[in-house]
C-alpha cells in the first residue's frame, strides 16, 4: 500500500545530486553539503501548496499589493540524529520556520523504535508540520514519530526523505494514510538488517563520520 500522496523528487537536480550522494567516495563535508543543497530543492516541493494572501506593501517607487503566506506558518521536525542533516536546508529555505525534535533509535534486534527525546512548539496544531529524515526504511521510526506528533496535537504532516524503501511506504501509508511523503528516490528493497537497497549506507554515520 503506497501513500496517495506520494512525491518523487524527480527534478534533474535532485537526482543529480541524490547520485553524488549515493557514492561511498564521497566525504563527510560533501555529504553534508549534498543532502543540505537536496533538502533546500524538496522544501521548495513540499511548500508548494501554501496558501498565500494579498498585503499592502511600498516600493521604493511606489504602492503595490504583494504576496505573502497566509496564517500560521511551518514547523520543521527532525527525527534525531540524521533528520538534522537534512533540517538545515530546510531552514534555508524557511528561516522563520518553528523547529522540533523527537529523539528514536531502532532497536537492531526488533527493528522497532524506542521514543527517548521529544520537543515541539506548543502550537503545533496550527501549523503545518513537516517531519524529516533521510532515509524510510522499515517505516517503523517515521509511523512512531507520525502518531506521537499527532498526540501532541499535530493535524497536518508531510514526511520528507531523501530515499525511501517499498516496506517503509507501506509501513507508514497503513498507519498514516492521511500524510503526503516526499521522496528523492524510491529503492529497490530492504536486506536482512534493514537497510535499503542499494540506499546510501547510514545516513547518520555518514553525516557525522561515526561507525
Amino acid at each position: 500500500m503506497r501513500p496517495a500522496g506520494l512525491t518523487v523528487l524527480d527534478h534533474p537536480l535532485v537526482q543529480h545530486k541524490l547520485t553524488l550522494l549515493r557514492q561511498k567516495e564521497t566525504s563527510v563535508a560533501d555529504f553534508r553539503r549534498i543532502a543540505r543543497e537536496i533538502s533546500l530543492l524538496a522544501c521548495y516541493e513540499v511548500t508548494r501548496d501554501l496558501p498565500l494572501e494579498t498585503v499592502p506593501i511600498e516600493t521604493p517607487l511606489e504602492p503595490m499589493m504583494g504576496r505573502m503566506i497566509s496564517g500560521k506558518k511551518l514547523c520543521f521536525v527532525s527525527i534525531l540524529r540524521a533528520g538534522n542533516g537534512i533540517l538545515e536546508g530546510m531552514l534555508d529555505a524557511v528561516p522563520s520556520a518553528r523547529v522540533g525534535h523527537i529523539g528514536l533509535y531502532r532497536d537492531p534486534v526488533t527493528l522497532q523504535p524506542v521514543e527517548y527525546y521529544l520537543k515541539v512548539p506548543e502550537d503545533i496544531g496550527e501549523r503545518r508540520v513537516i517531519v524529516v529524515d533521510p532515509m524510510l526504511a522499515t517505516g517503523h521510526s517515521a509511523a512512531a514519530a507520525v502518531a506521537r506528533l499527532k498526540q501532541a496535537g499535530a493535524q497536518q504532516i508531510s514526511f520528507v526523505c531523501l530515499i525511501a524503501a517499498p516496506e517503509g511506504l507501506d509501513v507508514l501509508a497503513t498507519a498514516h494514510p492521511d500524510i503526503k511523503v516526499f521522496a528523492g528516490a524510491v529503492d529497490r528493497s530492504l536486506d536482512e538488517h534493514g537497510y535499503i537497497r542499494p540506499g546510501l549506507g547510514d545516513a547518520g554515520d555518514r553525516l557525522f563520520g561515526t561507525k
